[in-house]
């Protein structure tokens, strides 16, 4: 058979002109297979693969050249910062007062602090913390909203006005002076009680800083899931569950829910940009993790006195949190595209 006789036909109209001709059209090699032909003469037919909905999400998201480019650069932080600590294997809290502030060498990359202390181990180890930060956060934010609104959304009536009331009185809350006010008021007696409790500080003050960070932003997306739900409920394979019996709870979880996702997914990820930048802010202020844990915002905040005169100081955990947060946000805008579904598969 030659390989004419083998090129693939994607569709056949019966009846069309050229006695018989059938039509070719051009298929990515990824998206199609290869099946006897109908026609005879051992002629093979090239039909399109079917995608499912997250198939074509990721199909859409790696057009995406900016999505993609941040995803990689955050991918390379999460590694670098959970890993990179066995590569550079330097202590971030070994002083050495020789070579304070000192300027960039082939053995301290980015330099050194005030102390000595090299400022890329501490990087790498107080990113940690900051990622972890944004992304439980973000989890602890996107679930509480999307409870509150999958019940107001669903139930409608009471439920609703009163959850949007108190969605309300939460939104007009001043966050940023409320967070500084709970950290300061709660700090020192969460880390007392944590320390004596599991032997670690650190562990109180993160949770801490979690729980604050994620009941503070959590608004937004339960507004988002509300107005999900409300749209969704009225559509016409809700009203077949419930025709057939569907319980609330499968109306919620097996039927609704899975198609707010999208929305979610998108909200979530713009949450972990945020959630990092005010974790940030609040060891800026010295309301965050003690001095003796490295993240980037304390590193700020200690740089920021000798920022005249060792900028590299101040420079490579301000280019970290702007980084990340712009690959988290790059991200987001990928997702926001590819679940969109008036976009074109």
């Amino acid at each position: 058979m030659s390989q004419a006789s083998q090129e693939a036909d994607f569709t056949v109209a019966p009846g069309a002109i050229g006695a018989g001709r059938v039509g070719t059209a051009e298929v990515p090699p990824d998206e199609t297979e290869v099946r006897p032909g109908r026609l005879g003469g051992g002629r093979l037919t090239k039909v399109r693969k079917q995608r499912s909905l997250w198939g074509n999400a990721w199909r859409q998201f790696r057009r995406h050249k900016l999505a993609m480019a941040g995803l990689v650069v955050f991918i390379g932080f999460v590694f670098a910062t959970f890993v990179g600590t066995a590569i550079y294997p330097k202590e971030i809290d070994e002083i050495d007062f020789s070579i304070t502030s000192g300027a960039l060498t082939w053995d301290h990359p980015f330099g050194t602090d005030s102390l000595g202390q090299d400022i890329l181990a501490r990087i790498l180890w107080g990113g940690r913390i900051s990622i972890a930060v944004g992304l439980t956060a973000a989890a602890v934010a996107i679930i509480l909203g999307t409870m509150i609104g999958a019940i107001a959304g669903f139930f409608g009536g009471f439920a609703d006005s009163a959850l949007m009331r108190i969605t309300d009185l939460f939104i007009s809350l001043p966050q940023l002076p409320l967070l500084l006010m709970i950290s300061y008021l709660f700090k020192q007696p969460i880390g007392d009680f944590f320390e004596d409790a599991t032997g670690s500080r650190t562990l109180g003050i993160f949770i801490m800083i979690v729980i604050v960070i994620g009941a503070l932003s959590w608004m937004p997306t339960a507004r988002l899931v509300r107005a999900s739900f409300l749209s969704t409920k009225e559509k016409e394979f809700v009203e077949a569950a419930r025709s057939i019996g569907a319980t609330r709870s499968s109306l919620i979880f097996k039927h609704i829910l899975p198609n707010v996702m999208s929305p979610i997914i998108v909200a979530a990820t713009l949450g972990v940009g945020a959630a990092i930048i005010t974790e940030s802010a609040l060891s800026f202020l010295g309301l965050g993790f003690p001095s003796d844990i490295p993240t980037w915002g304390s590193m700020l905040y200690e740089a920021k006195d000798r920022i005249s005169f060792a900028p590299h100081e101040a420079m490579f955990p301000g280019l970290m949190i702007f980084l990340t947060v712009l690959s988290i946000n790059y991200i987001g805008d990928g997702l926001r595209d590819a679940l969109d579904p008036r976009k074109s598969q």
